[in-house]
């Protein structure tokens, strides 16, 4: 998958928040943007999953392998989100937010594949615990792997890691980035910490102007 960017542009009431520019992101390629907060990050990724809201107001062409996602439903893009906060559902045990976010036609049941889920992200037998009762690093591990588990075409990251410990934050960007680049799946983090950034990869910024420069 290739995820094309077209003259987007992001405003809020009429004013610029990010000045209209393309990007393209191939595949397995993780490209970091940065900026001061309000600058227009976050409201960059929900115009491309399909989500923003009034007064904010987004325009151009989003596309993944050609294909035009500017006019779809958010549920029909299949792009994956991390967020800064986990948005587990609370009436779920465990097991079930990872099931939540598995595709149907899996080869591996469901089962199964929590059971590896948890193993890999050490918290094994895990799965009939409720979200209330996991610290918040537990919680933020759970997020991650219920959107990498849904298979998603591109990517889009939104300090995902902030609430982890130093120690585990450095060992699940390593996971996370390496899911993502070994299944070709191309992806947008934004973030304020240049250390969340991919060792290697594109870093844009916003600048002063609203312009998105970088390498």
């Amino acid at each position: 998958m290739t995820m094309q960017l077209r003259n987007i542009c992001i405003a809020l009431n009429g004013k610029s928040l990010i000045a209209p520019f393309d990007l393209t992101v191939a595949d397995g390629e993780i490209v970091t943007i940065m900026g001061p907060s309000g600058c227009g990050k976050s409201s960059l990724l929900a115009f491309i999953a399909g989500d923003l809201q009034s007064p904010l107001e987004g325009q151009g062409e989003i596309k993944l392998n050609d294909v035009d996602l500017s006019t779809m439903r958010p549920e029909l893009r299949k792009v994956g989100r991390l967020f800064q906060d986990d948005l587990l559902f609370p009436h779920l045990t465990v097991g079930e937010n990872l099931i939540f976010g598995m595709p149907r036609n899996s080869e591996t049941s469901r089962t199964d594949m929590v059971r590896i889920v948890l193993q890999r992200i050490e918290l094994s037998g895990f799965e009939n615990r409720m979200p209330h009762t996991l610290s918040g690093g537990e919680r933020a591990r759970v997020s991650l792997m219920r959107t990498l588990v849904a298979k998603p075409n591109c990517m889009l990251l939104d300090e995902p890691f902030n609430k982890l410990d130093h120690e585990l934050r450095d060992s699940m960007r390593t996971y996370v980035f390496s899911h993502l680049s070994t299944r070709n799946i191309p992806s947008i983090i934004v973030s304020h910490d240049i250390e969340d950034a991919p060792a290697g990869g594109r870093i844009f910024r916003i600048g002063k102007n609203r312009e998105l420069t970088g390498a």
